[in-house]
């Protein structure tokens, strides 16, 4: 009989400790697992503000600067003429440089449109092509304003 009352008080503090054991591997776990969410978003975000400020370091412009969208610009191509190109771009002005720059933005599309069509597929290939092509259109740019835009930005750039 004290094998049996042996045996029970055993088996009893067998099934303690392994409770114990269970609870101690639970609440590691969940506090690793908190531990490493925290740590993961801290290292996310401070990911985004680098990228932020790395964004904010290329764009050059001051506060007196204005960013306006010329739209979306679709021409047929020279050669071959069943090409299309369509372009997105970007002005960016001096605030109050140009006296009515909704005007101006749409005489720049009618440039680029008239310019876009004198294209052939082998003067935008590859990046030296689309290189010219903004260098080109930043000049055609220039010349319409006399200077006031101090920038054309290509957005988007698809030719089907």
């Amino acid at each position: 009989m004290a094998d049996a009352k042996d045996g029970k008080k055993s088996g009893k503090s067998w099934i303690g400790a392994l409770a114990l054991v269970t609870l101690v591997a639970v609440g590691t776990g969940g506090g690793l697992g908190v531990y490493l969410l925290g740590s993961v978003e801290k290292s996310v975000d401070l990911k985004k503000r680098e990228e932020a400020d790395k964004a904010v370091k290329v764009l050059n412009y001051t506060g007196d600067l204005s960013l306006r969208s010329v739209g979306s610009v679709v021409a047929n191509l020279a050669e071959p003429t069943d090409a299309w190109i369509r372009i997105e771009s970007s002005v960016v002005f001096k605030t109050g440089a140009l006296p009515n720059p909704d005007v101006t933005l749409a005489e720049i599309r009618a440039d680029a449109l008239a310019y876009l069509r004198t294209l052939s597929m082998a003067q935008i290939e590859g990046a030296s092509g689309l290189q010219h092509l903004r260098e080109d259109l930043n000049e055609r740019v220039a010349i319409r304003t006399k200077g006031a835009v101090r920038e054309f930005i290509v957005e988007s750039l698809v030719v089907q």
